[in-house]
């Protein structure tokens, strides 16, 4: 790992443990765009897939959202995906998984006001062209979500 990469796993993990809720989306998308889930869409489709369609039926629907526990979530989504993110983060697992089971289901819910997703404007897509950034392009802090960060101070 780089210093920048060390940089920014540090300064995510930072920011994942203040949490304010209105970071999460971008943080969490700078997460799953290192797996190979692809973006919230991927991880919505993981989680249904995973056994709980219900909760994320609730998150995209109108009305309460349903809660979800770290062990669902372990239980739902690919080991080498979560140990992935768990290492960006710079977090061990089993605080990354409660900081998803606070968080995810107002994040979602916030993500489709209609019920349905928004597109998600952070999901990469390695087949387009035109960067020679493999990231989606943006500068490196931009691409981190750094501008989030100064908001959790």
């Amino acid at each position: 790992m780089g210093l920048l990469d060390s940089l920014v796993s540090g300064a995510m993990k930072g920011a994942l443990q203040q949490l304010d809720g209105s970071a999460l989306p971008s943080l969490l998308a700078q997460l799953l765009g290192r797996t190979d889930l692809g973006g919230f869409g991927g991880l919505i489709e993981t989680l249904r897939r995973g056994g709980l369609d219900r909760e994320v039926g609730s998150w995209l629907g109108q009305g309460s959202n349903m809660p979800v526990s770290p062990d669902q979530l372990r239980r739902a989504m690919p080991d080498q995906d979560l140990s992935r993110m768990a290492q960006e983060a710079g977090l061990p697992l089993d605080q990354l998984l409660e900081i998803l089971a606070r968080h995810l289901p107002q994040t979602i819910d916030g993500l489709s006001p209609n019920g349905h997703l928004r597109d998600d404007p952070m999901q990469v897509d390695p087949q387009a062209g035109g960067s020679d950034d493999a990231s989606g392009g943006g500068s490196l802090s931009d691409q981190a979500g750094l501008d989030d960060l100064d908001r959790l101070r």
